[in-house]
């Protein structure tokens, strides 16, 4: 009995292992003995693919566009966390270390201009370029940055590259099909889909002092090390630089945001060709139009609002003032601040900018040349006088100030120092300084000559740039 049922036991094992080595058999003998010619690699190896075999569509593009796309690793010096505490500057260790980081780029030329965000780099010591052909590694160098945009453009000395070919933003609809294609959590080579979401997005991540913000909204899953790679159309072509998502985990939460294109052209543009953004500026600032002023001056578009305007910069002689509400610039609708912003982007200083006005009830057309970001500080510094005693600069109201705010003189507070006397005050920029100790002031040399020798009990009666009045009391020694 117990031969049997171990012949049994025997047979059972052996029986699944001969069919096995026999199937193999059968298997080497059809195919020809380590012939793996007949093994199809999956398209998203692109492993010699003919594109044009390739059905158009998702597949097709993300053969088109992957080799374009590179990964990026940066290593920086930063501050390390010392044992000792409070210590820090006595510590024997060192306080100093190195820190690597991953993000993506995108080719932008066969020669080896390579775009990718600014705060992919920003603070690198060394920035290396994995091209996802063949894996070869270039050391690139930054030909120019552009913290505004959160953009950065990077050489490498290579040739023949596979550039992506850029296409037109302003073409881009909601409801588009995208893929965003880059190397999020160092998985290189990585291609995910989505629509869309939305255009002209501002979600304020971009702190400058001249912010662009226009971003294309996307539900295709971007995540940490996607940031500088490519968002592209169903035809491969580049449409953004992705930049950031919205999510309260730092992880894909079905909020992605891309630079449009038409943006990085013209960026990637200037800093080949002078190594700095021409950045235009018409002298104003402006605000998005709130409904409530939409309705009161019986607009049926959205559009947005003008708020402070440079005395003799170009809008202000165009005869442009605080309130008028602009429709479009230069053919593009302004629905919003972040698409003006757009429009102004593309521009260069001295271009000229044709605007369509809403202005006392009725439409108006203008145009004026556009100043360089120099010609407009040049205008807003205009009169100013410095103190490093007090870590200010201090400029004399203008004419039309002194009739907007309705006071016969003033001293504005500009560019104040963090943590100099002036801040300590609690005083901030664009303050204005109506009386010092009861008296009133119209030349800055004169006010600052009082507020650094002054000692005591010190009085400041002033207002905030909207006009709201406020008074201070300091003791001095």
């Amino acid at each position: 009995m117990k031969k049997r049922i171990s012949a049994t036991i025997v047979f059972s094992v052996l029986l699944p292992l001969l069919c096995g080595f026999g199937g193999a058999w059968l298997f080497v003998k059809q195919t020809g003995k380590n012939d793996y010619s007949q093994i199809q690699y999956p398209v998203g190896a692109y492993r010699n693919v003919n594109l044009s075999e390739l059905p158009n569509g998702f597949v097709k593009a993300s053969a088109i566009s992957t080799p374009s796309v590179v990964f990026i690793k940066t290593q920086s010096t930063v501050q390390m966390q010392s044992p000792f505490g409070w210590f820090w500057d006595f510590d024997p260790f060192g306080s100093r270390g190195e820190a690597t980081s991953t993000g993506s780029g995108v080719i932008v030329s066969k020669d080896g201009y390579i775009v990718t965000n600014n705060h992919v780099i920003a603070n690198a010591n060394k920035i290396t370029v994995v091209l996802n052909k063949q894996k070869q590694e270039f050391t690139a160098k930054v030909v120019g940055t552009e913290p505004g945009a959160d953009l950065a453009l990077l050489k490498i000395e290579a040739d023949n590259l596979p550039a992506i070919v850029m296409a037109n933003s302003d073409e881009v609809q909601v409801g588009d099909w995208v893929l965003a294609v880059g190397n999020p959590f160092n998985l290189t080579s990585t291609v995910t889909a989505g629509i869309v979401s939305a255009k002209g997005r501002n979600i304020n991540i971009v702190h400058n002092q001249f912010p662009i913000e226009s971003f294309i909204q996307t539900d295709a899953a971007i995540n940490p090390g996607n940031s500088g790679g490519a968002l592209v159309n169903t035809s491969g072509q580049l449409v953004g630089i992705n930049t950031a998502i919205q999510s309260n985990t730092g992880s894909y939460a079905g909020y992605g945001f891309a630079i449009p294109v038409n943006i990085v052209k013209k960026i990637v543009k200037d800093l080949v060709e002078f190594g700095v953004v021409k950045r235009a500026l018409p002298g104003m600032d402006i605000v998005d139009l709130t409904s409530a002023k939409s309705l009161a001056a019986k607009l049926t578009q959205e559009a947005v609002e003008v708020g402070e305007v440079l005395e003799d910069g170009p809008a202000w002689k165009a005869g442009i003032r605080k309130g008028d509400i602009i429709l479009s610039v230069n053919g593009y609708a302004t629905t919003s601040k972040a698409l003006y912003d757009e429009y102004l982007a593309y521009l260069r200083p001295g271009d000229e900018a044709r605007m369509v006005l809403w202005k006392n009830g009725e439409e108006k057309n203008l145009s004026f040349k556009l100043i360089s970001k120099e010609d407009n500080r040049a205008l807003t510094m205009k009169g100013a006088v410095n103190s490093k005693v007090l870590g200010a600069d201090f400029q004399p109201l203008s004419a039309a100030d002194l009739g907007k705010y309705k006071v016969s003189s003033g001293i504005r507070l500009l560019n104040v120092i963090q943590g100099g006397y002036i801040a300590r005050m609690g005083l901030r920029d664009g303050f204005i300084i109506l009386q010092f100790n009861g008296r009133s002031y119209t030349e800055a040399e004169e006010l600052i000559s009082a507020m650094e020798t002054t000692t005591g009990r010190i009085r400041i009666e002033g207002m905030d740039r909207n006009g709201n009045r406020s008074s201070y009391s300091f003791y001095s020694n």
